[in-house]
């Protein structure tokens, strides 16, 4: 069979070939003639190098991924893999190479940034998901415990633990086939990520003699990780919200030419050396690089006050589990995904599943080490013992599935693992509507929509609450009480009253920012600008808010007092009504912003609701954040599932297929997933 590529009517592209090795190289070509942009800015991210050609603002990133030591620790990793796995993975990326001249000449960010397409080494892939994921567990939130430690005293490091926003999270859930209308289980859920610009999953079709598979793949990373459906098993996964890299505080000095770093042992040599970042228009930069026995220093150096090593799985272990990948691919059973998920290292997730024999499973994956209750919660002195690593958890919690099973990063599966996870609105607001009793009691794939798109604001309530209570306020900030009392609490895009609570949430943020008992952290510490977003105090406070108006802790703030001047402020500001769609906006990510100026459409949903489509309160109600894509895998017929994107298959501005799904991903339609090869237009490429 020679390979060949198919679209459907969305553009999203179909892959056929005689054998695993010849679909990896299709799916490598494709990669790079529909994503080529994409795929090499995540490239020169993994190396450190993006600032040759998008300029000095991405020295700040590329810094961060020489001194973390990304691509090494790729190339680490690629070493480390079994011969069949790296050949796989070898192939992917010759056929990235082979695609990449064609995909550049039809991007026009190539020829405006005047990069020219590089040679992909064959731990690229590696390096790109090490880029993806590396801040995904919010290690940054350790140097911001430490900040809220030094300002209000050990006893209230936790002050802002959110058991809420983190960097990343998702919706996902499990109906088994006694409350399905086929009698067969559903899959469904929403990846909630920075929603970039082209998107950070591509919907496709894998199918050779060994295999065919339909699902989410990361552009420039080989097979189907996160979201897949065989034809007899599906699976889905969402952030386990576990806490698996550690901040050691280091003690370091120069020795001749020689660096040292003082651990439980004694002081100990460090390796050293020097990168250059050449940068776009400016003067390049020199970075140290220096690594301890803990890992690679991120902040700070031997000459400074401060420095700090960071220590990660795949760095320690070699390992980043893409063994998981091909056995996916081959997964025919529950069986077969839980075996392929005991590979699984990072980022650690809860993972669901469902064959057509009846099998399920409910699971955390990945590699969380065993050590210290402090290494979890804040930078540990590198040079105490009792910090070290002990091995890895083993095993890992697992689940049986009764009726519904729901993963929305909430503290529950994976708690013993994890900090900070989020509130429990989303999972328990799913629960609920999929529970509820009437003719929904037995779902169809076309019926998760309502799901997915539902707007409740659970975490409303306790301000809310407070605002209930006041009295003695003026004409119009009752007028406004009154309204808000009576809001039934949707974020809708059409509302004016979600925007007016918008308004008075983010009053209530600035002010509680603002009050002297918190003084002591508005000042950010002089960390490098990456880690800033986790250390600035306003975001802190506005994804705590909740905690922040219920704890007994801070007894110097009046809640019901700032809640009452916030109302009164909104009220005195007599801001024209607006709805929440006109403020709260889709703000997508782009490597290389345009700068045309163009208005992004309108959003239903907020951080909260189970459609979390993510904003800053008190910064900005625009939302980078929110479903890079939505599916419902169907396992009584595949060709029955649902998926949709945000944007659309193609990566290349202009294209028919760039943006085309859009219209869809907002009112919460989908796109059919399509099986059926007589359905599909081939197109005619010489792979």
């Amino acid at each position: 069979m020679s390979t060949k590529i198919y679209r459907d009517a969305w553009g999203i592209p179909h892959l056929r070939a005689g054998s695993a090795d010849e679909l990896a190289f299709a799916q490598g070509y494709n990669a790079a003639v529909d994503r080529a942009w994409q795929i090499e800015v995540d490239r020169h991210r993994s190396q450190g190098t993006t600032a040759a050609f998008l300029g000095e603002d991405a020295v700040g990133w590329d810094r961060f991924a020489r001194r973390s030591r990304l691509d090494d620790t790729a190339r680490r990793c690629f070493r480390s893999l079994d011969e069949a796995t790296a050949s796989w993975i070898r192939t992917y990326v010759d056929g990235v190479n082979a695609g990449l001249a064609e995909g550049a000449r039809r991007t026009p960010e190539f020829a405006a940034t005047g990069l020219v397409p590089g040679r992909w080494e064959p731990w690229a892939p590696l390096g790109i998901w090490l880029a993806t994921h590396i801040l995904f567990a919010g290690f940054p939130t350790k140097l911001w415990r430490e900040e809220v430690a030094r300002a209000l005293g050990d006893e209230e490091i936790n002050l802002f633990a959110t058991d809420g926003p983190g960097t990343s999270g998702s919706n996902g859930w499990l109906v088994t086939g006694e409350r399905t209308v086929t009698g067969a289980p559903l899959i469904a859920g929403d990846p909630h990520r920075f929603i970039e610009a082209p998107g950070i999953y591509q919907q496709i079709h894998l199918a050779c003699p060994e295999f065919d598979v339909v699902g989410l793949a990361v552009p420039g990373v080989p097979g189907i990780a996160h979201f897949g459906h065989t034809g007899t098993v599906a699976w889905a996964i969402t952030n386990a919200m576990a806490d698996y890299q550690d901040l050691y505080r280091e003690q370091l000095r120069r020795s001749g030419a020689e660096t040292e770093a003082l651990g439980p042992d004694g002081w100990r040599p460090a390796s050293v050396h020097t990168e250059t970042i050449e940068v776009a228009g400016a003067d390049p930069v020199e970075v140290e690089v220096i690594e301890t026995e803990r890992g690679p220093v991120v902040i700070g150096g031997p000459d400074d006050a401060v420095a700090i090593s960071l220590r990660c799985p795949p760095r320690v272990s070699g390992d980043l589990g893409f063994g998981a990948l091909p056995a996916l691919l081959r997964a025919r059973t529950v069986a077969d995904v839980d075996r392929a998920f005991d590979q699984w290292a990072e980022p650690v997730n809860v993972v669901q599943a469902a064959d057509t024999e009846g099998g399920l499973l409910h699971r955390v994956a990945g590699r969380v080490p065993l050590r210290h209750q402090d290494n979890r919660l804040r930078v540990v002195p590198a040079w105490e013992p009792g910090h070290e690593w002990r091995g890895w958890h083993e095993p890992l919690p697992r689940e049986a599935v009764d009726g519904v099973a729901v993963m929305a990063n909430q503290r529950g599966l994976a708690g013993p693992l994890g900090v900070e996870f989020a509130p429990p609105h989303r999972a328990s607001r799913i629960r609920q509507l999929l529970e509820e009793p009437g003719e929904r009691a037995a779902w169809s794939a076309k019926d998760m929509t309502r799901v997915h798109m539902d707007t409740q604001l659970a975490s409303a309530r306790p301000l809310l609450e407070l605002l209930a209570e006041l009295d003695g306020l003026s004409a119009e900030a009752a007028e406004l009480r009154d309204r808000l009392l009576e809001w039934d609490r949707r974020m809708d895009a059409g509302s004016t009253d979600a925007a007016a609570y918008a308004d008075l949430r983010a009053a209530v943020v600035h002010r509680l920012a603002a009050h002297p008992a918190l003084a002591e952290l508005a000042e950010p510490p002089a960390h490098p600008a990456i880690f800033l977003p986790w250390l600035a105090l306003l975001p802190r406070v506005a994804f705590a808010l909740e905690g922040l108006l219920t704890t007994a802790a801070l007894p110097g703030i009046d809640r019901a007092a700032e809640v009452r001047a916030a109302v009164e402020e909104v009220a005195a500001a007599g801001r024209e009504q607006v709805t929440w769609g006109e403020r709260h906006r889709l703000a997508p990510w782009q490597a290389l912003p345009d700068a045309s100026g163009e208005e992004w459409p309108a959003l239903s949903g907020d951080q909260d609701c189970v459609l979390s489509t993510s904003s800053v309160p008190g910064f900005t109600d625009l939302s980078a954040r929110g479903p890079a894509a939505r599916y419902v895998w169907d396992l009584a017929r595949r060709e029955d599932s649902l998926w949709v994107v945000p944007l659309g298959a193609s990566g290349v501005p202009g294209d028919a297929h760039h943006r085309d799904q859009l219209p869809l991903w907002l009112r919460g339609d989908f796109v059919p997933v399509v099986t059926d090869w007589n359905q599909l237009v081939e197109e005619r490429h010489d792979i």
